[in-house]
């Protein structure tokens, strides 16, 4: 026999640590969450978040279970081998474990004081917070003294009860053999990486996984500290903050030349903290705002639709076009769907950097058309037919305003799920039955499409292919279109169609490519306007995805306060004026201003282009003022995720505005 029962044997009791190990983890990581919980029950209760917590908090606890063992596991065969190397691995196992344990208690002990600051579960704060120890040591003194005290026993008392435990529960590990180390090794590394991904799906858990109420610290209380902390550092190093600098300008500078290109009335201006903040006015403010409904089509770049010169994929939008508010030069501000989520439902500005939905520092109180409309009533949600924590998507919505999240999992009997998930006609019909529920107060909804995604699969019979071969972008574009008229007739004889509108836009083109430095030309979106109020007509200035949102208060009718940068382009001078657009294609950035380009490259010169049919010719003459826009909001972008400055303002600064008769000196 290759293994005898010594020999089955052995490995278990060599593994007997590891065992001890994990059931403390979940023990230590379930005894501070009730205790949490118990602690904020109104939130918990108030959001119907009690079994989640619990359900999704062990989980959550695996994944860190894994983590912890990844470590041992590969150090396992190497050193539990042999009795020449057991020692080693006794030693080791007698210090790492009550170590990692120690972390991970003292993290839930920190939580309660960092929760009182912060209002979340630790994160990439607490981090950053290490460069100031004295600062952070005399915070804590004066502010958490009794918190710290008993912090600093538990710990203590904490960690010599575990190193005592640990040390007689080692001291008893055997050598394995080199054979069944090897043997059970594979299986356990197998077992730590299931733990840590915690899904068959296409992407591992992470913190949008638990974004189900709109309440952030109960989301948080689903995770542990420890995690929280380790998932920010790595969130962190995969972001290179705002993005990199394309040229040295002087933040003053930047604001200046932000605020100029919004042509807003300098008085409408509310803040000497946060420069772009400002109040929107609206002609004809309602008594009952419009309910607002923003459906994103997956990759439908110009080159797809007929009405802007493309191929004769989209004879819904196309006939819908006549209809409504149609805008002919519209340009997306990326190559990724996060970019244009970024753009339409916050109206920022890209970055070099990832987008906002992805990186940390937006995943609370960053500014979005979900918080300003819940703030003025109404109800917010998100309807996508795949997994809503793809891209962090869950967690940034969920944190920064929306109120409910629909994905593939609330999905009962749907007619077809490809690899993205439901079809499109799936998902339409689901937001109708959605915006058809009789409510109190208006709705904002944010439905994005996936149908047309690769690999490009939707339901038989429902359109005529274009391509002999089915699973093409173009049959893909041509069903995403029939099932977005297949839904707009049906809401046109709705009972909410008189009372809503709603923006049909792109979130990018299906690919970018091109020989040019930046191919405008793929930036190039369809975006139209529909609803029982909205008279047709043409836009045909330059625009980008940024001006949507603001275009779209004065369309629905809610005068507001907020950070976009964006420009109404229901104004009469937004028509006779040239409009502008910014795209960031990989590093490179393009600022457009009606057929006049500026480049941005990192290290290089700003390069200037004349856009044509198409295509650039090159300017020897500079433009100084366009160069000094396009560094300037470049640089602007940056500077707003980096110091916060894109976002309400909070309740302490609205009071201190108000005391000071308009702008006040508020410190961030």
């Amino acid at each position: 026999m290759l293994f005898g029962t010594d020999n089955l044997g052995r490995p278990i009791k060599a593994l007997n640590p590891l065992i001890s190990f994990a059931w403390r983890l979940v023990l230590v990581l379930t005894v501070s969450r009730i205790l949490l919980v118990a602690w904020q029950w109104e939130r918990v209760r108030d959001v119907d978040m009690f079994v989640p917590v619990f359900v999704q908090g062990l989980r959550f606890d695996f994944v860190l279970l894994g983590l912890a063992l990844v470590i041992p596991v590969l150090l396992f065969p190497l050193f539990a081998s042999s009795e020449r190397l057991v020692p080693a691995w006794r030693a080791f196992l007698k210090v790492y474990l009550p170590a990692v344990l120690l972390g991970i208690v003292f993290m839930e002990l920190s939580t309660p004081s960092f929760i009182d600051q912060f209002d979340s579960r630790p994160n990439i704060l607490f981090v950053e917070y290490l460069d100031h120890p004295r600062e952070v040591a005399a915070t804590l003194w004066g502010a958490y003294k009794v918190p710290l005290i008993l912090t600093i026993l538990i710990v203590t008392g904490f960690t010599a009860l575990s190193a005592r435990q640990f040390r007689t529960i080692v001291g008893r590990v055997p050598a394995t053999g080199l054979i069944p180390a090897l043997a059970v090794t594979p299986f356990l590394l197998v077992l730590c990486l299931g733990l840590i991904r915690s899904t068959a799906d296409h992407r591992p858990v992470n913190p949008s996984t638990v974004a189900l109420s709109s309440d952030p610290l109960v989301n948080d209380l689903a995770l542990s500290s420890a995690y929280t902390v380790l998932y920010s550092i790595y969130e962190t190093r995969h972001e290179s903050a705002g993005g990199f600098r394309y040229a040295k300008v002087d933040d003053e500078a930047v604001f200046a030349e932000v605020r100029a290109a919004m042509n807003i009335a300098p008085p409408d201006f509310t803040s000497a903290t946060l420069p772009t903040l400002h109040t929107q006015q609206v002609p004809n403010p309602a008594a009952r705002p419009k309910n607002l409904v923003i459906i994103i089509e997956e990759s439908l770049g110009a080159e797809f639709v007929g009405a802007l010169g493309g191929l004769d994929l989209t004879p819904n939008l196309d006939a819908l076009a006549r209809e409504g508010l149609w805008f002919t030069n519209l340009y997306a501000t990326g190559t990724r769907s996060v970019r244009g989520l970024e753009a339409v439902v916050s109206g920022f500005t890209p970055t070099p950097a990832r987008s906002v939905v992805k990186l940390g520092k937006s995943q609370r109180n960053f500014f979005t058309l979900a918080q300003l409309l819940g703030n003025a009533g109404y109800d917010t949600g998100f309807i996508y037919g795949g997994e809503a924590q793809f891209d962090n998507m869950r967690r940034f919505f969920m944190n920064n305003g929306f109120d409910k999240v629909i994905d593939k999992n609330d999905y009962d009997s749907p007619v077809f799920t490809g690899s993205w998930g439901v079809s499109d006609e799936d998902l339409f019909d689901r937001a109708h039955e959605e915006f058809r529920a009789s409510r109190d107060r208006p709705f904002f909804s944010l439905v994005f499409t996936s149908t047309n995604h690769s690999p490009f699969q939707f339901p038989d019979g429902r359109i005529e292919l274009y391509d002999e071969e089915k699973n093409t972008v173009n049959n893909a574009v041509k069903y995403a279109d029939y099932a977005l008229g297949r839904f707009i007739r049906t809401a046109q004889e709705s009972d909410y169609w008189e009372d809503t509108v709603f923006l049909v836009v792109a979130d990018h083109n299906s690919r970018v490519y091109g020989s040019e430095v930046v191919p405008i030309e793929r930036f190039h979106i369809p975006g139209l306007i529909l609803g029982g109020s909205i008279s047709p007509g043409v836009f045909d200035p330059v625009a980008s995805q940024i001006d949507l949102a603001p275009t779209l208060l004065s369309l629905i009718g809610v005068a507001a306060e907020h950070p976009m940068i964006g420009h109404d382009l229901t104004r009469t001078e937004a028509q006779h004026a040239p409009g502008r657009a910014i795209m960031q294609f990989n590093a490179t950035q393009a600022y457009m201003e009606g057929d006049k380009v500026a480049v941005l490259q990192k290290d290089l010169p700003v390069r200037q282009f004349e856009y044509r049919d198409g295509q650039f010719i090159a300017l020897d003459q500079k433009n100084r003022a366009l160069i000094h826009k396009a560094l300037a909001h470049a640089a602007w972008s940056s500077l707003a995720y980096e110091k916060s400055l894109y976002r309400l303002p909070a309740d302490k600064e609205k009071v201190q505005r108000m005391t000071a008769g308009g702008i006040g000196q508020v410190a961030d």
